[in-house]
């Protein structure tokens, strides 16, 4: 892999589908899986096999009909759940299967009532089994964000000698700050002898708002593999946003990271999956939201209408999202009353702007947006 390409591992299909109430059909995961692939995701996250007969369905069909990404089965540090796993990819073009065990204290005494020693010793004899089924493993650490870094090392270590050729550092909770997430990122690539024989991925949760600056922390200091989901969607407050990871690197070329990510497909993504799973994105969402490119405040329009980089860094055709809006309400100007004027093909001669402009307010106080058919009125009557 090259050193500044930054693998994009998407789990809409599998964190994104624990969301209550998003639950797919094998024919909306086979659609969604397809986009994913044009979209130039490196890894499609299918599903937990083990979990029912439908996800252990989806995975297989997903994994039939891939040919281009590879397609990611996950499981517990369990010899059945791998093998549900590596029976669910037998027709797979590229496979891996991502297994792994609770690693903070949280976990081991309270989830396992276990000790350190027994969580390596699981962890490995896992990763071993799965490599014998597998040409490509990789093990997450679940918890990694409140995990001792000196216990953590130490699992990295053993695991990376086991097979696994990628290493997940789940920010499971949304606990960490972006300082402290690098930083454990940074100890891993310093103090894990074998760390140049995988790849750190990151994996945050959005519990505290976090999750995508926590992510480009993360492969600031090391890790190579982003995992996120479309639209932010997760557990609890959701993933790391694949758009916002996306569009954060292409943006800021001097951090001299590229993706496959091809842009110009992301927003119709984020409606398909916002329709199939009943998740509303919110209005103001980075990248994708409705008002991402909508502008209403005067001061703004006239500064987009002069010249489009003055409230806006990112072109809205880039992420296929059409067109910068020019929303006509009651902070707008007469720069943005002039213009849609022109747009709908009426003349608004000088003489007749601040009249015009005057109506115009008047109208806009009472309804908060003031549509076409609204404006050609208020026009007509000025």
């Amino acid at each position: 892999m090259e050193a500044n390409k930054i693998q994009i591992f998407d789990t809409t299909l599998r964190d994104g589908e624990q969301v209550p109430g998003c639950r797919l059909s094998l024919y909306e995961k086979l659609e969604i899986a397809d986009s994913l692939q044009l979209l130039g995701v490196d890894v499609i996250e299918a599903g937990f096999p083990i979990s029912s007969p439908e996800d252990f369905k989806s995975v297989f069909e997903i994994s039939n009909r891939i040919t281009n990404t590879t397609v990611c089965a996950l499981t517990r540090a369990n010899l059945k759940d791998i093998d549900s796993a590596a029976a669910s990819l037998i027709n797979a073009f590229h496979s891996r299967i991502h297994t792994g065990i609770g690693t903070s204290d949280f976990h081991i005494k309270h989830k396992f009532n276990s000790t350190q020693e027994d969580i390596i010793e699981r962890a490995v004899k896992s990763v071993k089994y799965a490599r014998d089924r597998c040409a490509e493993v990789e093990f997450y650490a679940e918890d990694a964000g409140r995990t001792d870094n000196e216990f953590l090392a130490r699992i990295v270590e053993k695991v990376i000698e086991a097979g696994a050729t990628i290493i997940n550092i789940p920010d499971t909770t949304g606990y960490c700050l972006p300082s402290m997430y690098g930083e454990r990122i940074a100890f891993l690539m310093n103090n894990v002898p074998n760390m140049d024989k995988a790849i750190l991925s990151t994996h945050c949760h959005n519990d505290l708002g976090l999750a995508t600056a926590n992510s480009i922390e993360g492969i600031k200091n090391g890790a190579r593999q982003i995992e996120c989901t479309i639209n932010g969607i997760g557990e609890r407050a959701g993933n790391a946003s694949l758009e916002e990871v996306a569009m954060i690197l292409k943006q800021h070329s001097s951090l001299n990271f590229t993706t496959s990510i091809e842009a110009k497909y992301l927003t119709e993504l984020s409606h398909k999956v916002e329709s199939m799973m009943g998740m509303p994105v919110q209005p103001n969402k980075a990248i994708v939201g409705s008002n991402a490119f909508a502008h209403s405040s005067g001061i703004h329009q006239d500064g987009i209408l002069k010249n489009k980089s003055t409230y806006e860094i990112i072109d809205p055709s880039e992420v296929g999202a059409g067109s910068t809006k020019i929303v006509l309400t009651a902070r707008s100007g007469r720069a943005a009353l002039k213009h849609r004027a022109d747009v709908l093909g009426l003349e608004l001669p000088k003489i007749k702007v601040e009249k015009a402009y005057q109506a115009f307010l008047k109208f806009a106080d009472k309804q908060k947006v003031v549509n076409d058919s609204d404006l050609i009125n208020i026009l007509n009557l000025a």
